[in-house]
C-alpha cells in the first residue's frame, strides 16, 4: 500500500489510490491517467438507482470510447440499501442496467472506516454538508490528472453533467 492508502491528504491526486474490484483484486487508479473520470457511490435498491443507473449507462456508451471512465463503489450505509454481496451488486447492476464500467468492492464513504479515496474526494471537495457524502449516488468528476473538480448531490441526474464532462474531454 502505499503513502495514500495510509493517509490520504498526502495525495495529490486519484491515481495514487488503490481499490479493490468486486472480486476482491487490487485495482491501481493511475491505469486510468489520462481519462476523465465520473466516481460515484451507488445503490441497487435507492429510489434514486434506476435513473442514476440509466443515465449512467446513457452516458457511458455515448463517451465511453472517447476518454470517460465511470467507477461505480457500492455503499450500504444508506438506508441499508445495498446489502447485496459484491456478486450480487454486479450482476445487479450488469443485467438489469446492463452496466459495461467497473463497478468495485463495496465500500463505506463516511465515517472512520470510509474507504481512503472517498476520503480523499470529501476532502478535495466538500458538499453541503461538509465533507460529509449526504446519500446513495453522490458523484465526483476528475480530471485526466486526477484532480476532483467537480461535485454533484444525489439528486444531479448524471445527463445534466454532460457538458462539464465535454469539457475535460476536450481539455
Amino acid at each position: 500500500m502505499g503513502a495514500a492508502e495510509s493517509s490520504f491528504k498526502l495525495a495529490s491526486s486519484v491515481h495514487e489510490f488503490i481499490v479493490k474490484d468486486a472480486r476482491g483484486n487490487d485495482v491501481e487508479l493511475s491505469r486510468y491517467k489520462g481519462e476523465v473520470l465520473l466516481i460515484v457511490n451507488v445503490a441497487s435498491q435507492c429510489g434514486l438507482t434506476n435513473s442514476n443507473y440509466t443515465d449512467l449507462g446513457s452516458l457511458h456508451k455515448k463517451y465511453g470510447g472517447k476518454g470517460l471512465e465511470i467507477l461505480a463503489f457500492p455503499c450500504n450505509q444508506f438506508g441499508g440499501q445495498e446489502p447485496g454481496t459484491n456478486e450480487q451488486i454486479t450482476e445487479f447492476a450488469c443485467t438489469r442496467f446492463k452496466a459495461e464500467y467497473p463497478i468495485f468492492g463495496k465500500v463505506d464513504v463516511n465515517g472512520s472506516n470510509a474507504a481512503p479515496l472517498y476520503k480523499f474526494l470529501k476532502s478535495e471537495k466538500g458538499g453541503l454538508f461538509g465533507e460529509r457524502i449526504k446519500w446513495n449516488f453522490t458523484k465526483f468528476l476528475v480530471d485526466k490528472d486526477g484532480r476532483v473538480v467537480a461535485r454533484y448531490a444525489p439528486t444531479s441526474s448524471p445527463l445534466s453533467i454532460e457538458s462539464d464532462i465535454q469539457k475535460l474531454l476536450e481539455a
